[in-house]
């Protein structure tokens, strides 16, 4: 199997979908680097199935127009994206490698009804000059931002890692032979792929961005794009807690929350107002993590940031090691499963999110290896057959609010986990990956991300064109 980093599972990057907006987005910057020292005029791009159905909505044509022009998720500004894509409208021209083409986004950038049987979320760049054939690649768009190039072999993306982990039984035997936690494991990994620095630089990245896109977002009102006109309510929420006391900068709000009560349902809400803020960002292309995806982007934030302001955090070292397991059961799912909702629904970007943040806060607050990974089969058990609907094919209804309800539930998952012995637990981490898999393969297709079943079909929404 592929060696995954956990920083291949948290990417920085822009919202609204990590399969429809970040993968393509990197397809798009991969293929202008194949464009280098061609001649073209001119390059269409074609989008299928779920990327097609619900493109649209996830902004998939944007991603793949900012892509081919070079620019960065990781570094974009992006307050400047509504006016990169309007100027490329209205010039009805695109600059890649430095060089001006003719291209008319409605024209250029095709959505094909039909679905490529090599996967659901496929899409062709094509470049000619003077109609004739200069660079073609297809793409699969796997979820998580993760892409993978027709022809290219699978072992390019092999490391020799000093612990390889396909299977959660494999990552118990070698806690058990080494005497070391889940998260001291994945850190002797992460040195495989990286110097130590590289990762305690990354890890930063990592929280800062997330801590970031949650101020963002309780900091935020107004209505997101796309036509739903669905209302912001993470900053509402946020000053409703705050009891509307000011405050100027993201240290004076963690401030006031540090002092604010501890009363069951206040965290309750507090974990709910910060998943809520990072899918609110999502939705209106702010810069998120994925986690595993950016559909379930608000998950692992607002468990992490639960343990940070209202448990027993000690220092940076529990963000170190809440990210190293939360990572690595991601990468067990990605293996075993999926993290794509066009393959597996809900449940594989949700679910999965959930189990990631059960299984990293119980060790962090102290959970055995085996009560770790229970947490996680806790949770993704209690989000099996989660159907994938967005509503208009946007991360909004009933996206958002996901978020929310998994990190409530991962924070039970890991509180049942701690109180039980996993030597009488009837359900493995492993077995449990198997179910979903098998579980996403049974799915009808209308309830992988295709806007065709469940709320989306019940509740049809005409999406104006942009």
């Amino acid at each position: 199997m592929e060696s995954i980093s956990i920083f291949d599972i948290f990417k920085v990057g822009v919202g609204p979908s990590s399969s429809h907006t970040l993968g393509p987005w990197k397809a798009a910057l991969d293929f202008a680097t194949l464009l280098k020292n061609k001649e073209f005029d001119c390059v269409v791009v074609h989008l299928y199935g779920s990327l097609s159905k619900t493109g649209k909505g996830h902004a998939t044509d944007i991603a793949v127009q900012l892509g081919l022009a070079g620019y960065q998720p990781e570094t974009i500004k992006t307050e400047f994206i509504s006016e990169i894509i309007r100027n490329i409208q209205f010039k009805n021209s695109l600059l890649i490698n430095g060089k001006e083409i003719h291209f008319i986004p409605r024209e250029h950038v095709k959505f094909h009804k039909k679905t490529r049987k090599i996967h659901p979320n496929t899409l062709v760049f094509q470049a000619s000059k003077k109609g004739r054939k200069a660079a073609s690649q297809t793409y699969m768009s796997i979820g998580g931002g993760f892409i993978e190039k027709e022809g290219y072999p699978f072992s390019e993306r092999i490391t020799n890692l000093r612990y390889p982990i396909n299977s959660g039984k494999e990552l118990l035997e070698y806690t058990r032979t080494n005497n070391k936690s889940i998260s001291d494991i994945v850190y002797e990994n992460e040195l495989c792929f990286r110097p130590a620095q590289q990762v305690e630089e990354k890890l930063n990245e990592v929280f800062h961005t997330m801590l970031q896109s949650v101020y963002r977002g309780c900091t935020t009102e107004g209505i997101l794009p796309g036509g739903l006109n669905v209302k912001r309510r993470a900053m509402l929420l946020c000053q409703e807690l705050l009891l509307n006391t000011p405050y100027h900068n993201i240290d004076e709000w963690k401030k006031l929350i540090f002092k604010c009560t501890s009363e069951f349902n206040a965290i309750n809400k507090w974990v709910s107002c910060f998943a809520l803020a990072v899918n609110e960002e999502n939705a209106a292309l702010g810069r998120i993590v994925t986690s595993p995806t950016n559909g379930a982007a608000g998950v692992i934030p607002a468990v992490l940031l639960y343990h940070y302001f209202f448990c027993d955090h000690r220092s940076f070292d529990d963000v170190r090691r809440f990210l190293f397991v939360a990572g690595e059961i991601g990468s067990l799912f990605k293996k075993g499963a999926t993290i794509s909702a066009a393959v597996g629904g809900c449940q594989a970007e949700i679910g999965v999110s959930s189990a990631m943040a059960a299984g990293a806060l119980a060790e962090i607050l102290g959970g055995t290896p085996e009560q770790v990974l229970m947490a996680a089969e806790i949770a993704m058990e209690h989000h099996l057959g989660m159907t994938c609907d967005p509503v208009g094919g946007l991360v909004q209804v009933p996206c958002i609010e996901r978020n929310a309800m998994g990190a409530m539930k991962a924070i039970t998952a890991c509180n049942l986990a701690l109180s039980s012995d996993p030597a009488f637990s009837k359900v493995h981490i492993d077995t449990v990956i198997q179910t979903m898999w098998d579980t996403a393969q049974a799915m009808n297709k209308r309830y992988k991300e295709t806007s065709e079943g469940g709320l989306a079909y019940l509740l049809p929404v005409i999406i104006p064109e942009c």
